[in-house]
C-alpha cells in the first residue's frame, strides 16, 4: 500500500494540522514562498515519490489560495506522487453554478476544470453550494455531509417536540428536509427575493412555526443579511427560539456585527474556514475527524458514503 502524506497550502494549516492528527499522522514539509511582486512559489521538502498525497487547502479568498492549491498539486505529481488528491473543505466560486443570466460566467466549473488540468487524481469537499457542481469534474469527486457533525451536536441540545427546522431560502430545501428527516421534524421555507447580489428586497415565511424552536440550515453565511433577517422573521411569526447551522463561515463585511445583534439563539458553523474575531454567538464545530476519516476510507478503498448520516 502506497505511504500516506498530508501536506496544507498557508489557507488551511490550522485544520489540515486537525486532520493529520485525527488521520494519526504529522501534516508534511513544504515550503510556500512569494517573490516581492507576489507570485507564488512551492516546495516540497520531502520526497513524495509513489506516495499518496492528500493536499488540504479551502479558496478563500478564493484567488491566491486556488493558484497555490493549483502550485501544490503539479508540484507534487513532477515529484512522481503515486496519486495527488486534494481536500478543499471549502470550495470558492460554488455559488457560480450557472447561468442565471446572459453574458455570465460559470466560476465553480472554471475551478473545476483548473484543479483537473494541473494533475489532481481525485477531489474531497464537504457541503458543496449546489451539488450538481460535482458533474463538473471528470475525477472522483467525495461529497462529504457536514450534517454527520451538527446532527449529534443538535441532538445533545434536547430541544424537544417543539423543533422545527426552515430553509432560509428556496435553494436550500433539500438539504433543510434531510435535517428535518433525521429527526421526524416538519420544515418550513422563508421565500426570499434579491435585488442583487447580498441585497434582500423582501422574505416570507412559507409554514407555521408558533410556539416553536426553530433551527435554520444552510451551507454558508457570507455578510449574514439572510440568516438575520430570517431569524427575525421566524421570531416575528412566534417561534420561541432560532438558532442556525451553517457549514461555511464566510462572515465578510458587517455580518460579525449583524449575528451580534440578531435574534439568533446561536450560529453553528465548522472550521473549514477560520472566524476573524470571536463572538459570543458563534460556535465553531471540528471537521477534521470528519476528513480523517475519510481520507482513510480513500486510501483503504472504503465506502465513503458510509461516514454519513
Amino acid at each position: 500500500m502506497p505511504q500516506v502524506k498530508i501536506f496544507s497550502g498557508s489557507a488551511s494549516q490550522y485544520l489540515a494540522e486537525k486532520i493529520a492528527a485525527a488521520y494519526g499522522t504529522k501534516l508534511g514539509d513544504v515550503s510556500i514562498s512569494r517573490f516581492s511582486d507576489g507570485e507564488i512559489g512551492v516546495h516540497y521538502n520531502e520526497s513524495v515519490r509513489g506516495a499518496e498525497v492528500f493536499i488540504v487547502q479551502s479558496t478563500f479568498p478564493p484567488t491566491d489560495n486556488l493558484m497555490e492549491l493549483m502550485l501544490l498539486v503539479d508540484a507534487a505529481k513532477r515529484a512522481s506522487a503515486h496519486k495527488v488528491i486534494v481536500v478543499m473543505p471549502y470550495y470558492g466560486y460554488a455559488r457560480q453554478d450557472r447561468k442565471d443570466k446572459p453574458r455570465v460566467s460559470i466560476g465553480s466549473k472554471v475551478v473545476a476544470n483548473a484543479i483537473q488540468s494541473c494533475g489532481a487524481d481525485r477531489l474531497m469537499t464537504c457541503d458543496l453550494h449546489a451539488g450538481q457542481i460535482q458533474g463538473f469534474f471528470d475525477i472522483p469527486v467525495d461529497h462529504l455531509d457536514g450534517s454527520a457533525i451538527f446532527v449529534p451536536y443538535l441532538r445533545s441540545l434536547n430541544l424537544g417536540d417543539d423543533l422545527i427546522f426552515a430553509s432560509p431560502d428556496v435553494g436550500g430545501v433539500v438539504r433543510t428536509r434531510a435535517f428535518a428527516k433525521n429527526f421526524g421534524a416538519e420544515m418550513v421555507v422563508c421565500d426570499k427575493y434579491r435585488k442583487r447580489a447580498n441585497e434582500i428586497a423582501s422574505m416570507q415565511v412559507i409554514g407555521d412555526v408558533d410556539g416553536m424552536d426553530v433551527v435554520l440550515i444552510d451551507d454558508m453565511v457570507d455578510t449574514a443579511g439572510t440568516i438575520t433577517k430570517a431569524a427575525e422573521l421566524l421570531r416575528e411569526k412566534g417561534a420561541k427560539s432560532v438558532r442556525a447551522i451553517a457549514t461555511h463561515p464566510i462572515l465578510s463585511g458587517p455580518a460579525y456585527e449583524r449575528i451580534q445583534n440578531s435574534v439568533l439563539e446561536e450560529l453553528v458553523v465548522s472550521d473549514t474556514i477560520p472566524l476573524n474575531q470571536e463572538t459570543s454567538k458563534i460556535k465553531v464545530l471540528s471537521f477534521s475527524d470528519l476528513f480523517a476519516r475519510a481520507i482513510n476510507n480513500v486510501v483503504t478503498h472504503e465506502s465513503i458514503s458510509s461516514l454519513f448520516i
